[in-house]
């Protein structure tokens, strides 16, 4: 019992993710506020505006960044163009009209109801090594039609595998676990959980195929008197069900685990209480508990043909569907830090 108390008392996120795949790999630590070479936000175009502002903090060298942009919407499509940053260079994206770093034309255009995945990536030189190039940070901000917002700084990842040796390699053996409550009259969520693999080379991330990125999870809900209510697999991965691969996707997963899911998407609501903001499928549903903590264990991932091993990053929005709403980056917890 202590040990969840301990949690409840932490005002940030903590998450942890544990391999049951292959038991020698193991999730990145999720990072978000400090320079970084590759940074990850949500933006939604649904009834809202978003911005993703990023800067490269390195005063002497330009920084030549790879941005992708996934659209759940269009299928996870992905768009994706090159901008350059000057030393202490700024730039704010709008998603309603993307314009480079020097205000021309991205060549990106969205639809009106997109929404989805930002990725920022610094590009290697061939004479660059890696923490040379370590020098971008960014947030994000999403403004709704009913007055609220979601603000908070974009996640990064610290390529924790290409340097096991010289910084240690991380293990996460904890489930996922973030608390909510319904203060200032909290209606409504949205929970997003990116699985991404990365292409390092390359200076890009692989998302859109959703058959090889996708995680199987768990999840478990205890009240405040720490008692624990069960709710169901769900499988996370860059989808709605609208996708045309929807069913294939739930077949593999099945087919690769002895557990298996009815549902997926890249964002939930928690429960009947603070229920998706898009009317969208809950992590949760029959469950009508107001204040707690949701535990999302990981049963399966893909375990990825080339041998990459997919990593999680995630997002929990609240808001009261009026003109409060606040956004958190769920980031991971190393081993002994108490978990439920």
């Amino acid at each position: 019992m202590g040990r969840i108390k301990i949690i409840l008392l932490v005002s940030f996120l903590l998450v942890s993710f544990s391999s049951q795949v292959n038991a020698s790999n193991a999730f990145n630590i999720a990072n978000s506020d400090t320079v970084d070479s590759l940074l990850f936000g949500y933006f939604d175009l649904r009834d809202r505006e978003s911005f993703i502002q990023v800067t490269n903090t390195d005063g002497a060298t330009a920084q030549n960044l790879h941005i992708q942009i996934f659209n759940v919407d269009d299928n996870c499509n992905e768009n994706d163009f090159f901008d350059l940053y000057t030393p202490n260079d700024t730039h704010v994206y709008n998603l309603r009209d993307i314009v480079t770093n020097d205000g021309n034309d991205s060549g990106v255009v969205l639809p009106s109801n997109a929404y989805g995945i930002f990725v920022v990536n610094v590009v290697r030189s061939n004479n660059q090594d890696l923490f040379q190039q370590v020098q971008i940070v960014g947030n994000m901000r999403i403004e709704d039609d009913n007055g609220y917002e979601y603000r908070t700084n974009l996640l990064g990842t610290q390529y924790i595998e290409e340097f096991s040796e010289s910084v240690g390699s991380f293990r996460f053996d904890a489930p996922a676990a973030f608390n909510f409550n319904n203060e200032g009259g909290v209606t409504l969520s949205d929970i997003v959980l990116i699985i991404y693999s990365q292409n390092f080379q390359a200076s890009e991330v692989e998302i859109s195929n959703i058959l090889d990125n996708w995680v199987l999870v768990d999840v478990d809900i205890f009240d405040l008197n720490e008692v624990p209510f069960s709710c169901r697999n769900v499988i996370f991965s860059c989808v709605d069900q609208d996708n045309p691969l929807y069913e294939s996707l739930l077949e593999e997963v099945a087919n690769q685990s002895s557990a298996s899911a009815s549902v997926a998407s890249l964002e939930y609501g928690i429960n009947d209480v603070i229920p998706h903001s898009k009317g969208g499928e809950l992590l949760c549903p029959g469950n009508n508990i107001p204040e707690g903590i949701v535990k999302i264990k990981e049963l399966t991932y893909d375990a990825q043909p080339s041998g990459e091993t997919p990593e999680l990053l995630g997002f929990v929005g609240l808001n009261n569907g009026n003109g409060r709403g606040s956004m958190d980056a769920m980031i991971a917890a190393r081993n002994g830090f108490p978990v439920l």
